[in-house]
């Protein structure tokens, strides 16, 4: 396998959000009011009770699946197996998925009862980024 830019690129971002999945939802998904505290997750004050459930479902989502597949996947990817491709692939379509699901939430709530979102701003910069990064990765790794 060509070690080129392409490749790089892919390791050090995806090692990168790796990192950034573990802080911002492999703790809340132990703790959510750590990871409220921490500023990676939103209060049941601003979602509601049922948007705290449905963030905490992602955090464990991302714990069980999304991280692991995410992080054998890049191992495996740098030692050029097969089964690497197959993992990483699956967290790319993760990826692309899951801030979309989101992005249509926060939409869809706007208007909901105990919802008081005031700044979705910091939703729509991040989250359109990841979605394009994965659709770049499962691009890459399928070329």
């Amino acid at each position: 396998m060509k070690r080129g830019i392409g490749f790089w690129s892919l390791q050090v971002s995806g090692w990168f959000l790796l990192v950034y999945l573990i802080y911002a939802q492999a703790i809340p998904a132990f703790n959510y009011d750590l990871g409220v505290a921490m500023g990676t997750q939103e209060s049941s004050e601003i979602i509601t009770d049922v948007g705290t459930a449905f963030w905490y479902g992602f955090a464990f989502g991302d714990l069980v699946i999304y991280i692991p597949f995410l992080a054998l996947g890049l191992i495996g990817y740098w030692v050029g197996s097969t089964w690497g491709r197959v993992l990483l692939g699956a967290a790319f379509g993760i990826t692309i998925y899951w801030p979309i699901v989101s992005l249509a939430a926060v939409v869809a709530a706007r208007d909901a009862t105990g919802w008081h979102l005031e700044n979705e701003a910091h939703y729509w910069m991040i989250l359109p980024l990841i979605t394009l990064w994965g659709i770049w990765g499962l691009w890459r790794i399928s070329r």
